[in-house]
């Protein structure tokens, strides 16, 4: 896929001078922008996830014998 951005001139210049730095393409350094975005992102809903559950007054022996009955009816 093919698009167009517009990037103000202060980051324009900083990443023509670090795709300098790592010889790469303009093209390069933002498709590992946008994967080191989307990885982080990822990582922030499982982060979000863990212990959900924590404040629940739940037993969680009752709570699973309560799913299983529910799989029997």
């Amino acid at each position: 896929m093919r698009t167009i951005i517009d990037l103000p001139d202060e980051q324009a210049k900083a990443l023509t001078e670090w795709c300098k730095v790592e010889k790469i393409s303009k093209a390069e350094a933002v498709r590992r922008a946008l994967a080191s975005m989307l990885a982080n992102q990822q990582q922030s809903g499982r982060e979000k996830a863990f212990g959900a559950w924590q404040k629940k007054r739940l037993d969680s022996r009752t709570f699973v014998e309560n799913l299983r009955e529910e799989w029997e009816r």
